[in-house]
């Protein structure tokens, strides 16, 4: 018989409640709907579990594994799918956990509770193994190629949100996180004698900040990972962008006023350079991580072990798990390179943002149009409009997460002394900038996916435009010794409407070259854009 089932009795006896006292609570109507799901008949959902145990009085938890002793009461191995069901993203404060929560799903595991719970895990478990390797600490016998080792393994890799729940009614009672981790797998060992014997090496010689560290640290290396597929993923559209509009004029504005034309790959290709140096940059910082006792000096190892050479020890440990050694700390490591992080993941955000803005005011040129979804509604109240949400999405998220990341990147590198705790709340947030960053990388590729190029606006622009073609004529009269060019195009064209004609005509002026006359007289605006079409062509070179 399930475990629900029993426990679920057991209260509603000691209660004097019946199963057609519970059938609004399970969504039912009649004592015979819920009589099916206590013979088996029917298996309960999670949210039909949850409405019983709040009537009961009790939690999830408690209804379906009370002893704690179910590695997985729910039958599922992930966060992703736990969440979904066992969450109403309705209820979420946050929107990453509600309205965008399927964007931010790969990052879960990662970033949130369950996910520091399963890398202290990892961390704890691992330093063990790595004492047993090592001859020189005779009391931790070799624990390859036994069952030791392959249960140590076993609780890395099967690790399940209904362990993080067993690590948390541990943390109730010890009111320390850290240590509800050790007792935790104190448990989990204790059915093998070998472990047993050296169970107190678990967490030996270790202050909670040489666990939390390298946690913080393996979810920074895991998460850029997830996010520099985004970031390249963008980029590559912005890439393309530039690759298919290559050939396409369009009339620059600088200062909001007509300028010098370009192309618009051209200028999609300004954001993919700028965009590939930020992601180079982002993945090579360099993630740190301590493991050197209560204030760095190695107090308690060597107090155990006097003539072991620990910074050797633990730096090949620290860096078996693909994190980058910090030989001088405190008890926390100083966290300078999550400040380089985050500068560097704020950087490649903030040229995202231009690029938003960009978009936004080409859209309103006309200069892009968007495919409409059938069904999509522009506005409440005016049927015409098709709005760029994605883009200004983007930005929003883009504005939320570099601000959350420079707080990071400013409060961080500083503590008290020693160690104070102020650093605590704030890394528990360090999901939170990426996470708006994952969003915003979604709505900027669904943007994009929507755009068309309206090359016919673009060329309408230009032809309305002859004034840019001041700025060639002026060089070439300095080419040739022409008096006060700049002054003399100046006054031709400053808030004045130039056309070709009054253009042709003052260049049959001058008194330059015949051939250079014939050629100032093939420039149009469309076609005055310099090296635009190779800059754009070479991007990907």
């Amino acid at each position: 018989m399930d475990t629900w089932i029993v426990q679920a009795k057991k209260l509603m006896r000691d209660q004097g409640i019946t199963q057609k006292d519970i059938a609004s609570a399970m969504g039912k109507s009649t004592r015979g709907a819920v009589g099916h799901y206590f013979t088996g008949r029917s298996q309960p959902t999670l949210n039909q579990l949850k409405s019983l145990a709040k009537y009961l009085g009790t939690t999830l938890a408690e209804l379906v594994d009370p002893e704690g002793v179910n590695s997985n009461p729910f039958n599922i191995d992930t966060l992703e799918s736990f969440s979904p069901v066992e969450f109403n993203t309705l209820k979420s404060i946050s929107p990453i956990d509600g309205r965008y929560s399927k964007k931010t799903s790969d990052l879960s595991s990662i970033f949130s509770e369950f996910g520091l719970i399963k890398y202290r895990v990892l961390v704890e478990v691992r330093w063990l193994q790595a004492m047993s390797r090592n001859p020189e600490i005779t009391e931790v016998p070799t624990l390859y190629d036994s069952g030791a080792n392959t249960l140590l393994d076993s609780i890395t890799a099967n690790f399940s949100v209904a362990d993080a729940l067993h690590v948390k009614k541990f943390e109730n009672t010890t009111n320390h996180d850290v240590k509800a981790v050790e007792y935790f797998l104190k448990e989990k060992i204790s059915i093998n004698h070998t472990l047993v014997n050296i169970r107190e090496f678990i967490h030996f010689a270790c202050t909670s900040e040489d666990i939390n560290n390298l946690s913080h640290a393996l979810m920074l290396k895991d998460g850029r990972d997830i996010l520099l597929t985004q970031m390249r993923d963008v980029t590559e559209l912005i890439s393309s962008l530039s690759r298919e509009n290559a050939l396409i004029p369009m009339l620059s504005r600088t200062h909001g006023q007509t300028a010098s034309p370009t192309t618009l790959g051209k200028e999609m290709a300004n954001y993919t350079d700028r965009l590939k140096r930020q992601i180079k940059l982002f993945d090579e910082v360099k993630i740190m991580g301590k493991f050197n006792g209560a204030v760095g000096n190695f107090n308690a190892h060597l107090s155990a072990y006097p003539d072991l050479n620990w910074e050797n020890i633990t730096k090949t440990f620290v860096e078996s798990l693909g994190i980058n050694y910090a030989t001088y700390t405190t008890q926390i490591e100083p966290h300078d390179y999550i400040a380089e992080y985050f500068h560097a993941l704020n950087r490649f955000n903030t040229i995202l943002i231009d690029f938003c803005r960009d978009i936004w005011g080409y859209v309103s040129l006309g200069y892009f149009k968007q495919r409409t979804i059938e069904g999509e509604i522009g506005s409440s109240t005016m049927p015409h409009k098709v709005n760029p949400i994605d883009f200004e999405n983007a930005e929003g998220n883009l504005g939320i997460a570099n601000a959350i990341g420079d707080h990071l990147a400013s409060k961080l590198p500083i503590s008290r002394w020693q160690r104070d705790l102020s650093d605590s709340t704030v890394l528990r947030n360090l999901g939170v900038s990426c996470a708006h960053s994952l969003i915003s990388y979604a709505s900027i590729c669904k943007g994009i996916s929507k755009l068309e190029t309206n090359e016919e606006q673009m060329l309408s622009d230009l032809n309305n435009a002859w004034e840019v073609l001041a700025e060639p004529i002026q060089t070439v009269m300095r080419r040739y010794g022409v008096d006060n060019p700049y002054e003399k195009l100046k006054s031709l064209t400053r808030g004045q409407k130039i056309d070709a004609e009054i253009l042709a005509d003052f260049v049959g002026s001058l008194d330059i070259p015949f051939h250079a006359k014939e050629e100032l007289s093939q420039l149009t605006p469309m076609n005055y854009i310099g090296d635009a079409i190779k800059l754009a062509r070479n991007i990907d070179n």
